[in-house]
């Protein structure tokens, strides 16, 4: 099993990491902050901006964890499918009550999307570099969500 990640996936990836390094950034920089609301607005401020974009990403994913569950057959898919609604679930009921609860809501789902995408790459329906790109996204957006949960 190659944990070569191919170069588009690998970009793409990354690049989705941004909102969560630019939200740390405004969260330490008090200029980098001012500078934000008043250019592009306070949405794209810690902790507004990684909490939007962690929400957008946990239901975009189970969009791709439904894709990987079209490949498995039987009850095998109906467990996949079900799974595969549970991160944008998970968002819906878990991310309000404020900032940290919200913070902590989605470092949960993070740390839970991991396991259904150990899940799916064992039942053999991800790429084989799929765990690879995972454990390092998960791993820089949970960092992300510590400092703004801890600030």
């Amino acid at each position: 099993m190659s944990r070569s990640i191919p170069r588009a996936p690998l970009i793409l990836g990354l690049a989705g990491l941004l909102p969560f390094l630019w939200g740390v950034a405004t969260l330490q920089s008090d200029t980098l902050s001012a500078w934000t609301t008043a250019t592009i607005g306070p949405r794209f401020v810690a902790p507004y901006v990684m909490l939007f974009y962690g929400a957008v990403i946990l239901s975009f994913m189970s969009g791709v964890l439904w894709g990987f569950a079209t490949k498995l057959e039987g009850r095998q898919a109906a467990l996949g499918y079900t799974l595969s609604v549970l991160p944008a679930l998970w968002v819906f009921f878990t991310t309000g009550g404020g900032a940290t609860r919200a913070g902590v809501a989605l470092m949960a789902g993070f740390l839970a999307l991991l396991l259904l995408d150990w899940y799916f790459s064992r039942a053999g329906v991800t790429p084989p570099w799929w765990m690879h790109l995972r454990l390092i996204l998960t791993a820089v957006v949970l960092a992300c969500l510590f400092v703004t949960v801890t600030a």
